[in-house]
């Protein structure tokens, strides 16, 4: 698992990983008003919405289906990104993976298929489609209130 705010590939609205150096020169550039604008732009306004226009990944689907090379390309280019950061957490693990997974909204193919082609060699890949965050949000906050979990501050 990598922190999508951090670094790693790029998504829907994140820019993942930049050029440390060219980032910087964009942040003292003058362009951005303040830190916390820049970060806006990074992490909310940026990856496929900055690419395609959209962040919705049946709508990218769509435009693939219909032969759109430009959402293909950044489609493909996502799933490059995120099979090197798979890649990357093997070799940490010293290859010891026993599957690897891919949850949310995305988990669909080609996307998918995309990824199996670049990390089968490593694990199975599982998919768990769909969008749960707000499910396991309530049922960490109802641990909470009931005394069974404590409250971490990120």
């Amino acid at each position: 698992m990598n922190n999508a705010y951090d670094g790693g590939p790029f998504s829907p609205q994140r820019t993942g990983s930049l050029p440390t150096t060219q980032l910087v020169e964009l942040a003292l550039s003058g362009k951005y008003k303040s830190a916390e604008e820049l970060n806006y732009i990074l992490t909310r306004k940026s990856g496929l919405l900055a690419y395609l226009g959209t962040d919705d990944g049946r709508e990218i689907r769509k435009r693939i289906e219909r032969g759109d090379q430009q959402a293909a390309q950044v489609y493909q280019a996502m799933a490059f990104q995120i099979a090197k950061e798979i890649g990357a957490m093997a070799s940490v693990l010293k290859g010891r993976v026993r599957a690897i997974i891919i949850t949310g909204g995305m988990a669909h193919p080609p996307l998918t298929d995309w990824i199996r082609e670049r990390t089968d060699w490593i694990a199975s890949l599982h998919l768990y489609p769909g969008e749960h965050e707000m499910t396991a949000l309530a049922e960490a906050g109802l641990r909470f209130l009931l005394g069974e979990e404590e409250l971490k501050d990120y």
